[in-house]
């Protein structure tokens, strides 16, 4: 069946390596216009929370949220979906210390005017100052993994570090949690708290 979830994978196979005729193909018969390249799963699970509180529905609307699998691949998938490739209009997310290797993996596909936001360590910092550390602890109880955080931050080599540098790495440190409160910080975000390259991203696609 043709539709964008069919073309995300279509789009992350050819970036493997695969064939590029499947996403091609789907390309012609969906409305795709924009693609939204984001480092990984939690970067999409959040713009598309955001997406969904404001009534929004990207598929619908011709926008494709891709998880690259890491910024190193952020040329390649510029190169397939940018001018040299299927013609989309790109735009997505980096963190500060990657902006420059961003612009010139846009630069090598020709998509150097292209518009991305610029998080300042990644975004799930610019979640954790949007909404406070009492806040995201919060939410952490009501997930039921305020046992683990406290664990955590009573280790040694949290010790030196902020509140919000540990929340932020306690977030990395199992599989899928990461995911998982993308979508939980985002629905608790108030509709002024939305952090500036989130609430850009959405108001650019």
């Amino acid at each position: 069946m043709a539709d964008m979830g069919s073309f995300r994978e279509a789009v992350t196979a050819w970036a493997a390596g695969g064939p590029g005729e499947p996403a091609r193909e789907l390309a012609a018969l969906l409305p795709v216009r924009t693609a939204v390249l984001l480092e990984g799963p939690s970067d999409a699970a959040a713009v598309n929370a955001l997406a969904a509180s404001r009534g929004r529905d990207l598929e619908a609307e011709g926008v494709c949220v891709l998880s690259m699998g890491g910024a190193m691949s952020i040329a390649r998938y510029a190169q397939l979906l940018g001018p040299p490739g299927l013609g989309l209009r790109l735009t997505g997310l980096c963190d500060e210390g990657e902006r420059g290797f961003y612009a010139r993996g846009l630069e090598r596909a020709d998509a150097a005017q292209q518009e991305f936001f610029v998080c300042a360590a990644d975004l799930e910092d610019e979640l954790i100052r949007a909404l406070g550390v009492t806040r995201v602890e919060e939410l952490v109880q009501a997930e039921g993994d305020l046992r683990a955080l406290q664990t955590f931050v009573s280790q040694p080599a949290q010790r030196d570090r902020s509140p919000e540098q540990r929340l932020r790495r306690f977030l990395g440190t199992k599989k899928g949690r990461k995911i998982r409160y993308g979508h939980v910080l985002v629905e608790a975000l108030a509709p002024d708290r939305v952090p500036a390259p989130l609430d850009g991203l959405l108001a650019a696609v």
